[in-house]
């Protein structure tokens, strides 16, 4: 089949394309790029829900200087980077040395 053998989109089926087309423009336009969230400073509520913690054991962290942050004017905020530093340091290999689990015979 080549394409002069096929139908002419109808009005109709132009304006459906269209209006897809629109709405998917402006869901990409309103999503933060990359970049974008490299550069965005959360707070520490935000932070602690990205990391699984309290907003409390944020600020304590921060205030104690256990964990990277910066300031926006007086305000601690934390970027992404530090919170992928957070994350890393929760990370545990497992130890050669240890016991091996018994396993109950079948």
């Amino acid at each position: 089949m080549t394409r002069n053998d096929l139908a002419p989109p109808t009005d109709t089926t132009l304006i459906l394309h269209l209006t897809q087309l629109t709405a998917a423009v402006q869901r990409l336009a309103a999503a933060p790029s990359s970049a974008e969230l490299e550069l965005t400073a959360f707070t520490p509520a935000k932070a602690a829900e990205l990391l699984g913690k309290t907003e409390n054991w944020v600020l304590e962290n921060i205030q104690a200087g256990r964990i990277p942050h910066t300031y926006v004017g007086k305000s601690p905020r934390m970027t992404a980077a530090h919170i992928r530093w957070v994350q890393a340091q929760g990370e545990r290999m497992p130890n050669k040395y240890a016991k091996p689990v018994a396993r109950a015979a079948a």
